[in-house]
Parts: structure tokens; C-alpha cells; sequence
């Protein structure tokens, strides 16, 4: 959740470790440090806040150094202040260490230490690095020696990038925490993600869990946990840094929600024949022969697209159950192998799926990660995986990631549906044209959108509830979420015939609810329209446009396109997203980085 970045170069790296810094601003952070080394001892600076204040802090000062490494902390282990930024050193100040994840016996290891001298600065699991790093390098290991065997007492998971003072080298390594090398001809980056250094290079080496990497410039080795060389294939990543630039919008994810129509191009493009079939070059027919269920792993926005692919499955005969990732990494359901186990994660990161990810695998399910990172921890331990090509997505709330991952989810359940019944889907002609027809729709809701006038009017009410039923209910949970991330609004996502069910005693008329509908299952939907409004509540429809009795039933109505109604709820979800910006920006929050949230979360 925290983001590090590291470069070594022929000449001073400062100005570009701060740059990577900033370039992962996103990914949320409370505190933020740099160190440098060059031949004159090891520099850090480092303080509570943004990136700016350390930008001031260091401007002015003689800060430099051929090989440098920085880190954007979100708060674990410690309070958010100056002592616990990091990087962290040693009792020397001659080991400096940046770290992600969380180091599980710490407190074990802070315990011997302080017993054999150490002392401590900080309040953080990370501290204990530099210090073990410290008691090799003094019982006369070499640098990289000492560095493996410090990390050999870790337990948990990391990424960590260390600078130890006389060694022209940067070494780090990752364990359940992602780290990705850059290549560049007289460089050599680090980062927890690409967006830190695209702007500077396009060419990126994926780390695995247990590499050891040193990095000179123009140089980088990599070995395994036991010192042997291990090679790694440079990719390049089809992007560049002006995907990941605002590009004239107020905010990333105001970017993100108008490049839909885009990235579900990409999602869906040479997937669907020109006769109305699934092509799926990862899975061609009979892929799934054999599938007998479908559990689907995930976490937040992940976990609704997940919930709208159960939806799918279940309407089309095959059992599907869409899971939390953190309760089924400690909760597993039974599993065989006809079990097709689907992690669906944007980063392909994130730890609690990860977890369940591997528990599964442990178990002999069969196992698909649907994903937005090629290279990625899921995408490599896996069986198999498929990419939603949504490009880059730097703001936290996930938007375009959502309507690709479902897209992409749609395109697979079409085709496993074919293989599991010996049929395709009654719908599935209609389905898959719908599908080729919605970068065209979701521009038009775009454009067409009233949801910035309707979002002014209902900001700041006491609290919103967001109904719907089949396909319309994750969509309504996903529209809860996107306002309650960005907003700091109280919102929450019910099935529809839930509301009665215990939160209609919360309904005033101030709250006003949000009705989603599909076109199937509305009469039943608006019979929940007609209790919340006999109690005062202003109701909001999100339906198509055809649908006159709706627009009818409530007091505000923000209309879709006509499409198939398995696809109209990514359609009312971007109708959705407009409505949580409008609100998160009526009310002058900072959308783009919420209070408290982080754009990957690579910690259980």
C-alpha cells in the first residue's frame, strides 16, 4: 500500500527519485523520505505529509548522489510522523532501507536486538532491517551477504530496497509485495509500480517472490533465495507516461471514467467473431470441459464485478459464488478439480487475494486470474490468465477497471457456458452484441449524463442507499462503495427486497435512495421505490430510457441506453461513477487520493 522507488544512474538521481515519488501518489500515503548515496555517506530525508513538503525540505539543500531510493508510507506499524517515515537506518546511519508490507516477527526481532545494543527510533516493523543488516555487515559479511542474510530472518511479506554505505549497489528483493525493475541504458529503476518511472523508460523486468536484485548503472543482476542467477525477460509495457498524466481533466479519475469507451474497446476487440461467437485465443472450445463450479476471489470494486459474473453464471444454469478474498484465504470453501477458482484483481497484487489465490491452488482447483497487469504475482501463479486491457488506472477509485473486468468476465462466462451445457447461452448472440455495442453506449451516457446538477442537489445528505435487483444489485453495491471511497458520505448498497428488511428504518427525507434497474425484475424493484417514498425519501432511477414507468415512480431519473439487461448495468454504473465524482467534488474532497484508502493493498 506504501510506494517505493529507487534509481541508480552515472550521474544525480535526486530529482528523479522525487519524481517517482510523485508519480505514486496514488497509491496513498501519509509520509514520505528519500536517501541518497555518493560516495560521502548515506543522506535521508524524510517527514510527515505530501510529497511537496519533502520537495521543500530537500530544495536548497546539498543533496545528492548517484544511487538513491524513496518511499510513500500509509501508516502500519506507528502513527503517521517524521520518526516513523521512512527510509530507515541503522544504529551507524550507514544502512538505509525502504519497505512495503508488513515484517510479522518484529516484534521478536526488535526484542533481540535492543538486547544486544540496538536502539530505536521509530515505532515501525520496518526498523529491524537496517539493524540485522547492521550486525552482518559488523560480523564481517560482505554487503550483498549481508543483505540475504537479513532478509533471511524476515517473516511476512515485502519489498525492500536498501542502500549500504562504500557499495556502489543498490540491493532489494520481494517476498508477497510487488517490486518491478526498470531498464533503462544508463539506468536501472525500482518501483512498487511501473507508473513510477514510465515517463523515463517502458522497458520493465517482474520481479518473483524470493529475487534478490543489484542494481548499478547500466547494470542489474538477479539471483534466487539460495544466490543462484536466475534470468527474467524485459517486457515493455504498451503505454506511455501520457496515459498516466491527467491530460487536461481536474481529476484522474474523471480521466479514467471519460476513457471507457477506450479501454472497453481494447477489452473486447478480437474477442467476438464477426458471427456472434466468442474467440478467446487463451480459450478456445472445450477449454472449460469439465468445469462443474465457479468461485470467484476478490476484494472491493473487484468483488462486485465478481458478484455481477456470479449473477451471469447462475442465470445461465452453472454454480458460481463469488467470495471475499479475506475470509476465503482463512474460510476456504470446498474445492475439486472441476472447481474453477477465478481471482479477479486490477493489480494483480492484491495480498488477501493472493492468499486465497494460493489456497486454492494448494487444494488442486483449477485456477484463473483475470487481471490488468501482465507480469503480475496473479497472473504468474495462477494456471492461467486473462488480461481486461484497460490500460493504466492511477485514481484509487477503481472506474474503468470495473467496466473491463466485467466485460472480460461476460466474454469468459459465454464461453465456459458453451463448454459446461454443450450450448451457448440462450442470450448469448444478443449478449455479445451488446458487449460490441458498449463503447459507443457508455460514450453516450458520458455525454449525455445530468448526473453533475442532480449530485450538487443531494450532497451532503445524511446518508444514501443505493437498491437493485439480479445484475442491478453488485452494480448498487459498486455505486455505494465509488460515493462512501470518495465522498466520505455515509452509503450503502442493498438488494432491493433487503431494504425493508431492517435499514428501512434508517429512510428519512434526508436520504435519498438510488433505484437501479436492468429491465428485468423492475416490477418487484418498484414496489421497493413505492416504500422508501411513502416514507419521504427523494428516490433517484437509474434505468433505460425506454423505461417510462420508472421514470414515472421516482423523483429523479438518470436515463441508459436500451441494451441487453445483462449488459445495462455497467451502463448505470457509469452513471453512477458521474454521481459519486459530482457529489466527492461538490463537496471539495480529494478524489483522487481518499483519506485512508490506497489504490493496491498488498498487505492481509
Amino acid at each position: 500500500m506504501c510506494g517505493i522507488t529507487a534509481c541508480v544512474a552515472d550521474d544525480d538521481v535526486v530529482d528523479t527519485v522525487l519524481t517517482g515519488l510523485e508519480n505514486l501518489e496514488y497509491r496513498g500515503y501519509d509520509s514520505a523520505g528519500i536517501a541518497t548515496l555518493n560516495g560521502a555517506g548515506v543522506r535521508v530525508h524524510k517527514r510527515e505529509g505530501g510529497i511537496d513538503e519533502l520537495v521543500a525540505e530537500v530544495d536548497g539543500v546539498d543533496l545528492h548522489g548517484e544511487f538513491g531510493v524513496g518511499h510513500t508510507r500509509w501508516s502500519t506499524h506507528g502513527a503517521p510522523t517524521d520518526e516513523n517515515a521512512h527510509p530507515h537506518t541503522d544504529c551507524t546511519a550507514s544502512v538505509a532501507v525502504v519497505h512495503n508490507g508488513i515484517i510479522e516477527n518484529y516484534a521478536e526481532l526488535r526484542g533481540e536486538l535492543s538486547a544486544a545494543g540496538h536502539l530505536f527510533t521509530s515505532e515501525t516493523d520496518t526498523e529491524v532491517i537496517p539493524h540485522l543488516i547492521e550486525d552482518e555487515l559488523a560480523a564481517g559479511n560482505p554487503p550483498e551477504a549481508a543483505f540475504r542474510a537479513a532478509i533471511d530472518r524476515l517473516e511476512g511479506s515485502y519489498a525492500i530496497a536498501a542502500l549500504v554505505d562504500g557499495t556502489e549497489a543498490i540491493f532489494a528483493t520481494r517476498q508477497g509485495s510487488p517490486l518491478v525493475l526498470g531498464v533503462d541504458d544508463g539506468r536501472r529503476f525500482l518501483a512498487s509500480d511501473v507508473p513510477s518511472f514510465i515517463e523515463f523508460t517502458s522497458r520493465v523486468v517482474y520481479l518473483h517472490d524470493g529475487d534478490v536484485v543489484r542494481l548499478t548503472p547500466g547494470d542489474h543482476t538477479i539471483t534466487d533465495a539460495d544466490g543462484d542467477p536466475v534470468s527474467r525477460p524485459v517486457d515493455t509495457v504498451d503505454w506511455g507516461s501520457e496515459d498516466a498524466e491527467r491530460g487536461g481533466y481536474d481529476h484522474y479519475m474523471l480521466k479514467e471514467i471519460n476513457e471507457q469507451p477506450e479501454a472497453l474497446e481494447r477489452t473486447i476487440n478480437g474477442r467476438i467473431t464477426d458471427d456472434g461467437r466468442v474467440a478467446l485465443e487463451e480459450f478456445p472450445e472445450g477449454a472449460f470441459d469439465g468445469v462443474s463450479e465457479v468461485h470467484f476471489l476478490s476484494c472491493g470494486t473487484s468483488h462486485h464485478a465478481s458478484m455481477y459474473a456470479q449473477q451471469l453464471l447462475r442465470d445461465r444454469g452453472v454454480p458460481a459464488y463469488a467470495f471475499t478474498a479475506g475470509e476465503y484465504a482463512t474460510t476456504p470453501a470446498p474445492v475439486s478439480e472441476d472447481t474453477l477458482v477465478v481471482a479477479v484483481t486490477q493489480s494483480g497484487e492484491t495480498a488477501d487475494t493472493l492468499a486465497s489465490l494460493r489456497s486454492a491452488n494448494a487444494r488442486g482447483a483449477r485456477t484463473l486470474a483475470v487481471t490488468n497487469v501482465v507480469g503480475s504475482t496473479a497472473a504468474r501463479e495462477a494456471d492461467e490468465a486473462l488480461f481486461i486491457r484497460a490500460g493504466p488506472e492511477i485514481g484509487v477509485a477503481a472506474t474503468k477497471t470495473f467496466s473491463s473486468q466485467v466485460a472480460t468476465l461476460t466474454l469468459v462466462i459465454e464461453r465456459l457456458v458453451a463448454d459446461v451445457t454443450g450450448a451457448p447461452s440462450e442470450d448469448s448472440e444478443a449478449v455479445l452484441s451488446a458487449l460490441q455495442e458498449l463503447p459507443d453506449l457508455v460514450d453516450r451516457v458520458i455525454r449525455q449524463s445530468t448526473a453533475s446538477s442532480l449530485a450538487n442537489r443531494y450532497a451532503g445528505s445524511d446518508g444514501h442507499f443505493f437498491i437493485g435487483r439480479g445484475v442491478a444489485y453488485p452494480v448498487a453495491r459498486e455505486g455505494a462503495l465509488k460515493l462512501k471511497e470518495i465522498s466520505y458520505e455515509h452509503a450503502e448498497g442493498f438488494s432491493a427486497g433487503e431494504l425493508k428488511h431492517g435499514p428501512l428504518a434508517l429512510v428519512t427525507a434526508d436520504t435519498p435512495v438510488v433505484a437501479v434497474f436492468s429491465g428485468k425484475h423492475d416490477r418487484k424493484t418498484l414496489n421497493n421505490v413505492e416504500e422508501v417514498r411513502s416514507r419521504g425519501a427523494p428516490v433517484i432511477g437509474v434505468a433505460p430510457e425506454s423505461a417510462d414507468n420508472v421514470a414515472a415512480a421516482v423523483d429523479e431519473f438518470l436515463a441508459v441506453p436500451e441494451t441487453h439487461p445483462d449488459v445495462a448495468g455497467i451502463l448505470a454504473n457509469v452513471q453512477l461513477q458521474l454521481v459519486s465524482y459530482y457529489e466527492a467534488n461538490a463537496l471539495n474532497r480529494s478524489i483522487d487520493k481518499p483519506r485512508n484508502l490506497a489504490k493496491s493493498v498488498t498487505v492481509e
